[in-house]
């Protein structure tokens, strides 16, 4: 998903957080600045639904204009993107193949 917060309000003619900030005071929501600055500037992890009602209350908007959803292609494509794991594969390409355990007591004797 895409969070359009900041181009919503823009159109709005709300260019800062605080100027947001006073505009959700009119519809009694009411979040700490820093909440509000951590919306303005990146994709938040979570937002509550009643929220989301009055941020778009107060930006005259829909849920589908802050949140645009993204081609699955794209997110499919960034998985390939992961490195490997360590011994996922051998040194010849091939599967890497368990050695057999040492003989003998798997612990060490207690120091002196």
């Amino acid at each position: 998903m895409k969070w359009n917060l900041r181009m919503v309000a823009a159109q709005r003619d709300l260019w800062r957080p605080t100027e947001l900030l006073e505009a959700f005071k009119t519809v009694g929501f009411t979040p700490s600045l820093s909440k509000v600055a951590a919306m303005w500037s990146g994709t938040p992890v979570t937002v509550r639904l009643d929220d989301l009602d009055k941020i778009c209350a107060v930006l005259n908007c829909t849920v589908g204009d802050l949140l645009q959803a993204e081609p699955v292609e794209a997110a499919a494509g960034q998985s390939e993107a992961l490195p490997k794991a360590v011994g996922a594969e051998g040194p010849d390409g091939g599967p890497v193949r368990p050695t057999p355990r040492r003989q003998g007591s798997r612990r060490t004797p207690p120091p002196n």
